[in-house]
């Protein structure tokens, strides 16, 4: 089966345009050591998107602060974390409630 390929290639503005679109990580880490001693350590991380790409998934490993983010944006988000956290206290107060029952339930077999 032969590899078709669409006439007149691809231009320098395709690439870029998908480059931007869906962005390119290079990842590099490097080390120099002479007889088990470090002498240099070098990481690097290369980002090559456009800012709207970056940002969204920088957010989405918690790389970015929110203040970069869009005021709609980050009214939502501050809605987000309110809801997290008083699921969390919400869950904190089920778990001491049953394990207080427990205990009580400890000391009557005990005793």
């Amino acid at each position: 089966m032969a590899v078709e390929r669409a006439a007149g290639g691809t231009s320098l503005i395709d690439v870029l345009d998908r480059v931007l679109d869906k962005g390119i990580v290079i990842d590099a880490w490097v080390r120099v050591s002479l007889v088990g001693i470090d002498l240099i350590t070098v990481e690097a991380r290369v980002v090559v998107a456009s800012i709207d790409t970056y940002l969204k998934y920088s957010e989405a490993v918690g790389q970015v602060a929110p203040v970069s983010r869009p005021q709609s944006e980050l009214t939502a988000h501050q809605n987000v974390i309110a809801e997290n956290a008083a699921l969390r206290a919400e869950l904190a107060a089920t778990k001491s409630a049953k394990s207080g029952r427990t205990g009580a339930r400890r000391r009557t077999v005990e005793g």
